[in-house]
């Protein structure tokens, strides 16, 4: 997956810090592309594009808390390493997603987790 980026390092180490996934081993600031390496077969290249972001994504990324983290406390984690809450579809029920936006303004949801859907984890 490719994501146009205006500081393709910055997003990456975010993103990084967001998912756990590690950068590639030659990525370095001021790189035009930087590649991050997931566990699931493949990979989130951030590539420098000089237009910055104007109108919605078409596709995003969807997370849930990892290491036992609900919705709300991974929502809370991402807060903390700079996302914002863009639109908060929470329900009374305990069900609903957060849309959230990375430094660059890039949408992502925060889903509940197997746990919490009552899922087999």
């Amino acid at each position: 997956m490719t994501i146009d980026s205006a500081e393709p390092y910055d997003m990456a180490t975010w993103w990084s810090k967001a998912t756990g996934w590690p950068l590639g081993e030659d990525d370095e600031p001021g790189d035009d592309e930087i590649m991050l390496r997931t566990p699931y077969g493949f990979m989130l290249l951030f590539i420098r594009v000089p237009e910055g972001k104007t109108v919605k994504n078409r596709v995003h990324i969807d997370v849930t808390g990892s290491g036992g983290r609900t919705r709300d406390q991974e929502v809370e984690r991402l807060l903390a390493v700079g996302a914002t809450i863009f639109e908060d579809h929470r329900r009374a029920d305990g069900t609903g997603w957060v849309t959230m936006l990375d430094p660059e303004g890039n949408e992502f949801c925060v889903c509940r987790s197997d746990a919490e859907k009552g899922l087999p984890g």
